[in-house]
C-alpha cells in the first residue's frame, strides 16, 4: 500500500493510496480521510461507494463530508468504482459499462471476469488491508453510496448480514434487473441467465428474505434518472412494505442527482452512521 497524496483537512488527513489488488488483478487507487481522533487511537469507518463515471476523487472533493467526519470521529473510505488500466476490459464508447462502471458485482463472463471483482474488493480485500495498515477499528464499519454506488452499498449490507452496522444511500439504483443501466451491465458481467441477476439486486434480495437492516435513502424528486426509470425506489419500497423491512425513504423535493444534493444531506447520513457505530 503506497501513499501518493496527503492533504491536511479539518484537523485530520485526507490520504490517497495505490496498491496491487489480488481480487481485481490490477493496481487500485483509493482515498481515506482520517479524522483528528485517529491520532489518539483507532476509529470506525464509513465506506462511500461512488456512482457511474466516478473515481475516488469525486466524493472527497464535492461532498463536503470530511468536515462532518472530523466532528463525528469517523474515517471515510472512498474506493474507485472499477478496476482500471490498459489490460483491463473496457467499453470506451459507453459510460455505463466497463471502466468507471463496475456496478459492484463479481463478474463471471469474459472478458470482464478477469478483473471486475468489485464486490469482493470493496467488502473483503480493501477492509482487511485498511484495518491492518491504518488506525481503524476492526469490524466497526458502515457503508453508503450514490446512484450505482448506492446500489453497491445496499447489496453489500444485504448480502453480508452483520458486517455493516448501518447502510444508507443517495438516489440508489434500487432494482437493476428492471432498468437499462442494470440490465446492460448485468448481461455483460453476469451472462444471459436473468435468474442469476437477482442475487445482485437489492429489491430482489429483500423479496427473497434478506436479514433486516435499517435502510436510509434520500431521493431527489428532480432527479433526471428517477424520471427516466433507472432508479426505481418505488420497487424497493414495495418489497420492504411486503416484508415489514425497516426503510426510511425521504423524497426530497426538487433535488437532482448531483453532488449539490449529496452535500446537502451528507451530514445527516454521517450522523446516522455515527450513532450506529458508537
Amino acid at each position: 500500500m503506497q501513499q501518493i497524496e496527503q492533504i491536511r483537512e479539518f484537523g485530520g488527513w485526507l490520504n490517497r493510496y495505490t496498491h496491487d489488488s489480488e481480487r481485481c488483478r490490477c493496481p487500485m487507487t483509493f482515498s481515506v480521510y482520517l479524522p483528528p481522533q485517529a491520532e489518539a487511537g483507532p476509529v470506525p469507518a464509513v465506506y462511500f461507494l461512488s456512482g457511474l463515471t466516478c473515481t475516488d476523487d469525486n466524493v472527497r472533493v464535492k461532498a463536503g463530508a470530511q468536515r462532518y467526519a472530523a466532528e463525528l470521529g469517523l474515517a471515510l473510505v472512498m474506493p474507485d468504482t472499477s478496476p482500471r488500466g490498459l489490460d483491463v476490459a473496457d467499453a470506451p464508447e459507453r459510460y455505463d459499462l466497463g471502466q468507471g462502471a463496475g456496478f459492484y458485482v463479481n463478474a463471471t463472463q469474459a472478458p470482464w471476469a478477469a478483473h471486475y471483482r468489485m464486490f469482493d474488493y470493496v467488502n473483503l480485500e480493501l477492509p482487511a488491508l485498511l484495518e491492518r495498515e491504518l488506525p481503524l477499528i476492526p469490524g466497526r464499519r458502515s457503508i453508503m453510496g450514490h446512484s450505482m454506488g448506492g446500489h453497491g452499498a445496499l447489496i453489500s449490507a444485504l448480502k453480508l448480514p452483520g458486517v455493516y452496522h448501518s447502510v444508507s444511500a443517495f438516489a440508489p439504483v434500487c432494482h437493476p434487473v428492471d432498468c437499462g443501466w442494470g440490465r446492460g451491465c448485468f448481461s455483460a458481467y453476469l451472462g444471459d441467465d436473468e435468474a442469476l441477476w437477482r442475487a445482485w439486486d437489492a429489491t430482489e434480495l429483500i423479496r427473497a428474505g434478506a436479514e433486516p437492516i435499517s435502510l436510509l435513502i434520500d431521493q431527489g424528486t428532480g432527479d433526471e434518472f428517477l424520471a427516466a426509470g433507472q432508479l426505481k425506489p418505488e420497487a424497493l419500497a414495495r418489497a420492504c412494505s411486503a416484508r415489514g423491512f425497516p426503510l426510511t425513504l425521504r423524497m426530497q423535493p426538487d433535488y437532482d442527482d448531483s453532488y449539490h444534493f449529496i452535500a446537502t444531506f451528507i451530514g445527516e447520513h454521517l450522523a446516522y452512521h455515527a450513532r450506529a457505530l458508537a
